[in-house]
């Protein structure tokens, strides 16, 4: 059995792992401040970025859903698996070799573990295409060749051939050392009448690869008459590692150009994917096992980085039949704001576009995407196309049809410009009538989505209960009465080498809201800025000392917010003025309570105590100017000041 990790290899592996580069794998990244890259949140669906890193710090948090830690958490939250296993992974990925207490250097991992399965299907899949080669593949061979693609094309998808035997993958994955619960738990192997057997046989397979590449799973294409596995196409079930609904076969070649070229191309299948990205579109993915569906649109979505109504493309290459147009509409009535940056490609004669690059070659398959059609047009000219527009009963019944599904356009703008569109294509004379109509379905649809009046007219009156404050009660991020805090405690958790001592100096009592002084309180217990960590190290220090989920997800959020310098060089002196705002709040309350104090006292009756306290207000008063001047002195270096 494995040892323990030591916490020096934890945290060595940590610093030496860029957390931009493995978030990146899983979310389109840009600049967003000096120390800060932003994407599209991968734990909760949004349109608007509100998910960062923090490079510098090793760090990532999430303003919308409040995820957040450093990059063993993501691993952890994006692959489902432990801890252990997150820091191997990484220290696999950088070449570190983890001295593990009480069991060396070569301790072999735990069995049925995520990276045990991911061994496992690496594995079968060298097995298949070494298969590929050999003469009982022939038929596997021919179905390839005989649709344009080479060996080339073999190797770069890693396409291979399940034999024909009932157990040779399961015997020879057994001798590299797997057990048959592993190779049960990844999808490749059963129990059979007689004992352990392939789940695949005479198949000619494709591995499929999640974003970092890793090999999760198996798509079976039926090349003989007396194949008695149900279905032309088996994928492998779902596992640890598969999820069908989450995967695309092809993002792990695509996924660059979809970043960088912010447009996916959705096909139907393995060769069509294949067929596209030899032909130079290089964006196209496929869903696998079961259709296209709103959680393979939140993983497109993220690498596109959808964040302007008018960036980034989806184009689906529908077949043009009924199954096409019911498809379709059903994107049509998704995500309005997603819809009106979606398109149709359809090929002619309805060939898919591995049999359009097989009969009109390459060209033809970019053709393709560059002559695609907005969803909205596909959507309305498929319904006119059951209409006869040649008589006025056939154009009456067609904007009948179709009046009201333009008006489910949201953009107001769009939504005239197709009805102007509609009585074009219909034949209608009178343009202004079908705007007309269409703007009043529209707004029956608002009226319809709105129809209880309080909340139109009265909710806004209707004061909201007042919640009992408590260290669970989040703090509002942009209160400005208590903005020096939250940079306080923001600037001590990102830079507590710079925060030092003046950090330190500030007591807790200085910070109003139960949630900061928790959050002050736990610097302490951590040890303070003088604890000398820094980075993931330090906030994940810092967070150990609380149960309460919503203050270790506020160490985060302030752990990861952007602090509001021009520049990485302005960071000093906006800590220092930010601490001294924070300290001079703080002196300025206590100021006020000696006043009251005095106001209570007689210096005819009590002058020693009068005294005592008059010398403290002088001395407090002088204290609160040096702070005040020492704020004023660093607020020019706040970005935008």
């Amino acid at each position: 059995m494995a040892g323990r990790i030591p916490d020096r290899d934890i945290a060595a592996i940590r610093e030496r792992v860029r957390i931009e580069d493995v978030v990146g794998e899983y979310v389109a990244l840009k600049r967003a401040g000096a120390d800060s890259i932003k994407g599209l949140c991968p734990f909760h669906d949004e349109k608007s970025p509100s998910f960062h890193v923090r490079p510098n710090h090793g760090l990532f948090h999430c303003f919308g859903c409040g995820e957040g830690g450093d990059v063993y958490k993501f691993l952890q939250q994006m692959e489902h698996i432990g801890f252990v296993e997150a820091v191997e992974q990484m220290a696999d990925r950088i070449g570190y070799q983890i001295n593990y207490e009480g069991g060396g250097t070569s301790v072999q991992r735990d069995r049925g573990t995520r990276s045990r399965l991911v061994a496992a299907n690496a594995a079968a899949q060298e097995f298949y295409a070494a298969l590929l080669h050999e003469p009982e593949a022939e038929t596997a061979r021919k179905y390839l060749t005989d649709r344009n693609f080479d060996k080339a094309s073999w190797q770069q998808f890693g396409c291979g051939y399940a034999p024909a035997g009932w157990d040779g993958l399961t015997k020879h994955l057994q001798r590299l050392g797997f057990e048959f619960k592993e190779l049960e738990a990844a999808g490749l192997s059963k129990q059979g009448k007689r004992g352990p057997i392939d789940r695949f046989h005479r198949r000619l397979l494709w591995p499929i690869r999640n974003l970092g590449g890793e090999v999760i799973g198996f798509g079976a294409r039926k090349l003989f008459d007396d194949d008695t596995m149900p279905g032309k196409y088996v994928n492998t079930p779902e596992t640890l590692l598969y999820k069908k609904s989450q995967v695309l076969f092809g993002l792990d070649h695509a996924k660059r150009d979809i970043s960088k070229g912010h447009q996916a191309v959705v096909v139907e299948g393995y060769t069509d994917v294949m067929a596209m990205h030899l032909a130079g579109v290089k964006t196209a993915v496929a869903s696998c096992g079961t259709a296209f569906g709103e959680e393979h649109m939140q993983v497109l979505r993220r690498l596109l980085m959808d964040d302007n109504f008018w960036r980034g493309e989806i184009i689906y290459t529908f077949d043009g039949d009924a199954a096409g147009q019911a498809a379709a509409l059903k994107a049509f009535s998704g995500d309005q704001r997603l819809a009106g940056q979606t398109y149709i490609a359809v090929a002619p004669d309805g060939q898919d576009p591995c049999e359009l690059r097989q009969h009109s070659g390459d060209s033809a398959v970019r053709d393709l995407v560059a002559r695609r059609t907005p969803l909205y047009e596909f959507v309305i000219r498929g319904l006119l196309a059951e209409h006869n527009l040649d008589d006025v009963e056939g154009r009456v019944e067609a904007l009948r049809r179709t009046v009201p599904v333009v008006a489910q356009i949201k953009d107001n703008a769009t939504r005239k410009g197709y009805a102007t569109k509609l009585a074009g294509w219909v034949g209608w004379d009178d343009i202004q009538l079908v705007v007309r109509r269409v703007g009043e379905e529209a707004k029956k649809n608002r009226m319809g989505a709105n129809s209880t009046p309080a909340l139109k007219s009265g909710a806004a009156a209707i004061p909201a209960p007042r919640v009992e404050e408590s260290s669970s009660v989040r703090p509002a991020p942009n209160d400005p009465v208590l903005y020096a805090q939250r940079q306080s405690l923001s600037a001590a958790l990102q830079y507590p080498g710079i925060a030092g001592v003046a950090f330190d100096a500030i007591d807790a009592a200085a910070f109003t809201h139960p949630a900061y002084v928790a959050v002050r309180i736990m610097i302490a217990q951590a040890g303070g800025t003088a604890a000398g960590l820094s980075g993931a190290e330090w906030v994940a220090a810092v967070a150990d000392h609380t149960d309460d989920l919503m203050i270790r997800a506020l160490v985060s959020e302030l752990a990861n917010e952007q602090l509001p310098v021009r520049t990485q060089n302005d960071t000093p002196r906006f800590i220092t003025g930010i601490l001294a705002r924070t300290q001079e709040a703080w002196v300025g309350r206590q100021i006020a309570e000696l006043k009251s104090k005095l106001q209570r006292l007689s210096a005819s009756e009590e002058p020693e105590t009068y005294m005592t306290l008059f010398g403290d207000l002088v001395a407090l008063e002088q204290y609160r100017k040096s702070l005040a001047a020492q704020a004023m002195g660093n607020e020019g270096y706040a970005a935008g000041a």
